[in-house]
Parts: structure tokens; C-alpha cells; sequence
């Protein structure tokens, strides 16, 4: 696209498709950014304009002799677990251009670092959001093992081995853990002592078949969060942007807002090595 170098020309057709084009960028970039994207419930019910929506868990069904339901005159009801998740957290992303600005930069230009701006607080605010819900409503999880390697198993079978009305153990190809820098390092020098002194690259994606991720957004005092993917719900609405002038100035606001909730629809696969000492989910 050409050059965009008039200010008003943020209030033309040519002007807002080119920011629906770069906010409609800045969702897509931050979902693919977020560790939390990736682990996060997506099987969710509702209408997200009501500013609620709704997870299920569905019980295990269990083994009857032959002729249960025929004595009974029917089967056994399905036993469901609803968790409402409200999008409750609302944010907003106001940005004035002003025609100095246009001067420096550009219209497309500053659309687009403020674009990227927007993106970086949206996934910071999102990531500390989901880890705070997780640390704070899974279960706490202790160590036996010394060693870093030992330590990282131990936790992996914490939700490996769960047994209840709604689980009866998890695959571990079903598992993530996230690890904070010190904790992911940890792991990493063990790799690198015993796989070719690191020969493998920097980083590593799975231990044990249990895929591992290393954040700088899980609460302070957290080492690793070890969970079921699917664990948490963190529905996220958004309205792209809008762009109108400021009354008695030469200079144009860039809108972005959003709404979220974050909810733990199955704290019984969330464990939780370390204790936070802070909740603080802002951006």
C-alpha cells in the first residue's frame, strides 16, 4: 500500500480499511504469540455479547451389569460440571495522533508501531491473566526430587496421574508445562550436561514428551505451572479500532478495546510449583 501522508485521511474509506487491516493483524498476532493461546479452553458455549460463556465437564461413565437399565427402566443421566467464565475484564488502547507525528513518521507508519505497541500490552496483559487464574486456583504441587530433571517428572506426573469422577489420568501429549526463566534454565543445563553439551540448540521443546515453555509472565514466586491443556478459559472479545478526530485539535484518536475473563474450568489438572507472591494481571 502506498504511503498514507494525510492526517485526515484516517476518516476516509482508504484510511479505515488500512487500521482494520493493521488491528485485524494485531489479533491475529497476539493469539499466535500467547503461550496461553495455545493451552487455553476453546470449547466454550454461549454468547459472548452476554458477557458470559460456559464450559462443561462431562463425568466418566461407569460399567453396569447386563440388564441395569432394563430393570430400572432407563439409563444412567450424564453427569455435567458447568463453570461460567465472564468476560468481565475490560481494556482499552486510546492512542492520539497528532500532526507532528503524521511529520515524523507518516500515517501507515505510526499505524503500524502503535499496531505493534498495542500488540505487545494486549499479550502481556492476556498472558499474566491466565497464569495468575492458574497459579491461583490449581494445586499445589511438592517436591521430593533434588535435581532439576527429577523435579520437572515428578511434576509432569502430578497431572499425569490424576483419577477422579471426571478423569482417569491425562496423556501426557496432552500436558504442558511452563517454567519461569530460572526453572527453565535449570532444565537446560541438565540438557546440555547430558545431550552433547547442548549440541541440540538453545532451547529444547519437550521433556519427556510433556511439551515445555519458559515465560517471563507467570506470577512472582512461581517456578512452573504443569496443566491439562484446556485447563483454563480465557474468552476474549475485541472491537478493532476507531478512528475520529479530537474535538478543537488537529489531531486523530486510534481506539482499541477489549474484553476478557480468565477461569479455571479444571483445577484438579492445574499444579502449581512455587507460591506467588503477587497477582498483578495489568499490562
Amino acid at each position: 500500500m502506498a504511503r498514507i501522508s494525510s492526517l485526515n485521511v484516517l476518516l476516509t474509506t482508504t484510511g479505515k480499511d488500512y487500521l482494520a487491516e493493521q488491528y485485524g493483524a494485531v489479533v491475529e498476532n497476539v493469539q499466535k504469540n500467547c503461550i496461553s493461546q495455545q493451552l487455553k479452553n476453546k470449547n466454550l458455549s454461549g454468547d459472548p455479547e452476554a458477557g458470559s460463556l460456559e464450559a462443561k465437564r462431562f463425568a466418566n461413565t461407569t460399567s453396569n451389569a447386563y440388564g441395569t437399565a432394563r430393570a430400572a427402566g432407563k439409563g444412567a443421566a450424564a453427569e455435567v460440571k458447568p463453570v461460567t467464565v465472564q468476560i468481565d475484564q475490560d481494556k482499552e488502547i486510546v492512542v492520539e495522533v497528532e500532526n507532528k507525528d503524521v511529520s515524523l513518521y507518516g500515517v501507515d507508519a505510526f499505524v503500524e508501531r502503535e499496531a505493534a505497541n498495542a500488540e505487545k500490552s494486549m499479550t502481556r496483559e492476556l498472558e499474566r491473566a491466565f497464569f495468575s487464574e492458574a497459579a491461583t486456583h490449581g494445586q499445589t504441587f511438592t517436591a521430593t526430587a533434588q535435581t532439576a530433571d527429577g523435579i520437572m517428572e515428578e511434576l509432569i506426573q502430578s497431572v499425569e496421574t490424576v483419577q477422579n469422577d471426571f478423569v482417569d489420568g491425562v496423556e501426557r501429549d496432552m500436558i504442558a508445562v511452563v517454567c519461569a526463566p530460572a526453572t527453565y534454565g535449570a532444565l537446560r543445563s541438565y540438557f546440555d550436561k547430558v545431550q552433547d553439551g547442548g549440541a541440540h540448540g538453545e532451547s529444547f521443546g519437550t521433556f519427556h514428551g510433556v511439551n515445555v515453555f519458559s515465560s517471563i509472565y507467570l506470577p512472582q514466586g512461581i517456578n512452573a505451572i504443569a496443566m491439562a491443556e484446556g485447563s483454563v478459559a480465557q474468552p476474549v472479545k475485541v472491537t478493532k479500532y476507531e478512528a475520529e478526530r479530537v474535538p478543537l485539535s488537529n489531531a486523530i484518536a486510534i481506539d482499541l478495546f477489549y474484553s476478557y475473563g480468565s477461569k479455571a474450568v479444571a483445577d484438579d489438572l492445574i499444579y502449581v510449583y512455587g507460591t506467588p507472591t503477587t497477582t498483578t494481571t495489568g499490562a
